[in-house]
C-alpha cells in the first residue's frame, strides 16, 4: 500500500493512501500532538470531510486496538511457514497463580521450549514482554512453539505445573 506524506508548514503532516472503494484517507498529525482523520472522497477529492479527532493518548491506543490484530497475523504467517510451529493465545484467569507475579516467574519457556511473545491486555499489546513484567488476570498471552509447547504454557499459567518438555533450568523469560 502506497502512503503519501505531505508536509503541512505550520499545522504537522498528512498521511494519506486510497482505499479500496477509491477514497482518500488522510491522518493529519499536528504539530500539537492531536490527529484528526479525513475523507477525500472520489466524487470530490479536493472536498476533505472530518471524520474525527484524537488525541495523542487515543491515537495511540486505536493505533494499538488497530495493531493488535496484525500481529497476531503476523505470527500466523510465520507458522505457516515453519512445519511444527504454531501460535496459540494463553488466558491468565483470575485463579493463575501468576497473577500480580512477574512473567519469568513461569518459566515457561525454560519448561515447555514455547515463548511467550507478546501480551494483549485491554487494547494494549505488549510486544516481548520480559520476565520482569508482571502479568494481570484477563491477561491474554500470544505464544508460539509445538502444539506440546502451548499446551504445556496452558497448564503453566492455569494451574502453576505441568508443561516440562525441557530440562528444567535458571528462571528467565516466560
Amino acid at each position: 500500500m502506497d502512503v503519501k506524506e505531505v508536509l503541512l508548514p505550520g499545522v504537522g503532516l498528512r498521511f494519506e493512501f486510497d482505499n479500496r472503494d477509491g477514497d482518500r484517507i488522510g491522518v493529519v498529525a499536528r504539530r500539537t500532538g492531536d490527529f484528526e482523520v479525513v475523507v477525500y472522497p472520489k466524487e470530490d477529492p479536493d472536498q476533505a470531510q472530518q471524520v474525527f479527532r484524537l488525541t495523542g493518548e487515543e491515537a495511540e491506543a486505536l493505533a494499538q486496538i488497530l495493531g493488535a490484530p496484525r500481529i497476531a497475523e503476523r505470527f500466523a504467517d510465520l507458522t505457516r511457514e515453519v512445519p511444527g510451529l504454531n501460535a496459540g493465545q494463553v488466558s491468565v484467569r483470575a485463579s493463575s497463580p501468576f497473577v500480580d507475579r512477574p512473567l519469568g516467574d513461569t518459566r515457561a519457556r525454560t519448561r515447555t521450549g514455547a515463548s511467550i511473545v507478546a501480551i494483549v491486555r485491554d487494547e494494549e499489546v505488549l510486544a516481548s514482554p520480559g520476565p520482569a513484567t508482571v502479568l494481570r488476570a484477563g491477561d491474554v498471552l500470544v505464544v508460539i512453539g509445538t502444539d506440546e509447547g502451548l499446551a504445556g504454557v496452558e497448564l503453566i499459567v492455569s494451574q502453576g505445573h505441568g508443561g516440562e518438555t525441557h530440562q528444567p533450568g535458571p528462571p528467565g523469560q516466560g
